[in-house]
């Protein structure tokens, strides 16, 4: 394969992580909007469409090992396209995550809420910006820039955290003052956990692009979030 194909197609294979974080992106906002908003037509859509992302990584799998194969890479070549199979990896798990919150609408029914949903929504505006920047460091491979972005999503890592521990601790006080209240009390701590697992999939993107630039492992999120990830 010569080189401006091999350059060509390497590019095709990040530009199509790109994509499929669009995809899951997407698929994250509309679940908890979904869940918000009790629409149960929509939340089954959720589910069902959650094939679509299994087959982009999919695609994204058979392309890297056609690489492989095909030119035997290595140094930074091989780690871009390592790297690629490691984000859509990541990337599957948050439609997972989308998956699974759409579900817990499901098991809600048409029942509300316990209560107005606004920390959940806040976590998932910065796990979702958390994702946007990882993948921005995962395609600019420029170390500075990648260091920066790294340290922003370390930080936003941390205020998703804190706005986890605020939901648990105000569904968990609704449960101690009514028993009635502790299935749908947990339907939204789940809700929430799935969230926090998006951030720290993001965080994960984030650390194998510093390692896409520099060569170098380097922690972004906290050690306990990192093992919960695994």
């Amino acid at each position: 394969m010569a080189r401006a194909e091999f350059d060509r197609d390497l590019g095709q294979l990040e530009a199509e992580i790109v994509l499929m974080g669009g995809m899951v992106e997407n698929a994250v906002l509309e679940a908890i909007r979904a869940l918000d908003q009790r629409d149960l037509e929509k939340s089954q859509q959720i589910i069902d469409d959650d094939d679509r992302i299994d087959d982009k990584e999919q695609e994204v799998e058979e392309s890297a090992i056609s690489l492989l194969r095909k030119e035997a890479p290595v140094a930074t070549d091989l780690r871009r396209i390592m790297a690629a199979l490691f984000a859509a990896s990541e990337l599957e798990r948050i439609g997972d995550y989308a998956e699974g919150i759409s579900k817990i609408s499901l098991l809600m029914g048409h029942e509300p809420p316990l209560k107005e949903l606004i920390d959940i929504p806040r976590m998932t505006d910065i796990a979702l910006t958390m994702l946007k920047r990882s993948l921005e460091a995962f395609v600019a491979r420029d170390q500075a820039r990648v260091e920066e972005i790294a340290s922003e999503i370390g930080r936003m890592d941390d205020e998703v955290d804190v706005l986890y521990e605020t939901v648990q601790t105000d569904l968990i006080k609704l449960m101690k003052e009514n028993p009635a209240n502790i299935e749908r009390a947990t339907y939204l701590i789940w809700a929430g956990h799935n969230i926090e697992r998006v951030a720290d999939r993001a965080t994960n993107i984030a650390e194998r692009a510093i390692y896409l630039a520099t060569g170098q492992s380097v922690s972004v999120g906290s050690a306990e979030s990192m093992a919960d990830a695994l």
